[in-house]
């Protein structure tokens, strides 16, 4: 019988994650800081192993990408040491461990789509800690590392909600076009999640909706969608220098999903086409 529990509730994906489990009627648990805190390692083995999940899909995570460059202490002290202590817990009860992580432990060289066992190299602290949480993860035997990228969803802020505010506001937008990556739908990758939480194929992953864009071609199509005059000026990431160096190449090759059977998640025009209907319905857009 599983009993899942996922970290980060409070978040865009772990939101999703739940409806999603409770969806499908999967018996889970969404839990965020308030019902314990990760960094603590008593704490965290004492609830989990009150628990007694089947699996944890750990979505809790310091992403405040230029944030962690100045507070590199609490960032490395969420993304890594909570990870460790949740890979630990699981480690005891042998229950499995769905990592989520990220294209920004990349270098973001080359154009071609990075592969799952493509030599790493984050440019900043955040993909640094994040490339030492999947290290951390790995010390439970049952783990899946998940790696997305620009993840955007209902529950919190994003760049698509920044760019629709932005866009009612102002005639044009200055937005990096030298920066390809894939947009990735939360509501999308958690049902890849859920499936995976009911397999043992275990392993590194690479999991965001289909297709590639720049940031500016993304704001484009968020433009259009909700039928804004907005303007979107493309510009080089030179220009808007920012406290946390960002991989130019996001790029992430899925033939691991391919390999393990695991469906693909849909082309990101679809994904954010949804997004907007969502936020549409819920009085957002």
């Amino acid at each position: 019988m599983e009993n899942i529990l996922v970290t980060g509730v409070n978040g865009q994906l772990g939101h999703d994650v739940v409806l999603e489990l409770e969806k499908r009627e999967i018996p889970c648990k969404g839990v965020d800081v308030e019902d314990f805190d990760i960094t603590d390692a008593k704490q965290t083995e004492d609830y989990i192993r009150r628990f007694q999940p089947t699996a944890v899909i750990h979505c809790a995570a310091y992403t405040n990408v230029n944030g962690a460059e100045e507070n590199e202490d609490i960032c490395r002290k969420v993304n890594v040491e909570g990870t460790r202590n949740i890979a630990e817990a699981c480690k005891y009860l042998k229950s499995k461990l769905i990592y989520v992580s990220t294209d920004y432990v990349f270098d973001g060289k080359g154009e071609a789509p990075h592969n799952v066992d493509d030599p790493t190299g984050p440019l900043n602290v955040y993909g640094k800690t994040k490339l030492e949480g999947e290290e951390a993860a790995k010390n439970n035997p049952k783990t899946f590392v998940v790696r997305t990228s620009w993840v955007y969803g209902l529950n919190g802020n994003n760049f698509v909600k920044t760019m629709l505010a932005l866009g009612k506001k102002k005639n044009e937008l200055n937005v990096v076009a030298d920066q390809i990556g894939s947009p990735t739908y939360t509501k999308d990758l958690a049902k890849l999640l859920a499936d995976m939480s009911l397999t043992t194929k275990y392993g590194t992953y690479h999991a965001t909706n289909e297709g590639y864009c720049s940031w500016a071609q993304f704001a484009q199509a968020i433009m259009a969608g909700a039928n804004l005059t907005c303007r979107i000026v493309p510009v080089y990431t030179i220009s808007y220098p920012s406290a946390a160096k960002r991989p130019l190449n996001s790029r992430l090759s899925k033939v691991c999903l391919d390999f393990a059977s695991f469906q693909r998640l849909p082309k990101w025009q679809n994904a954010l086409s949804r997004y907007l209907v969502e936020l549409d319905e819920n009085g957002e857009l």
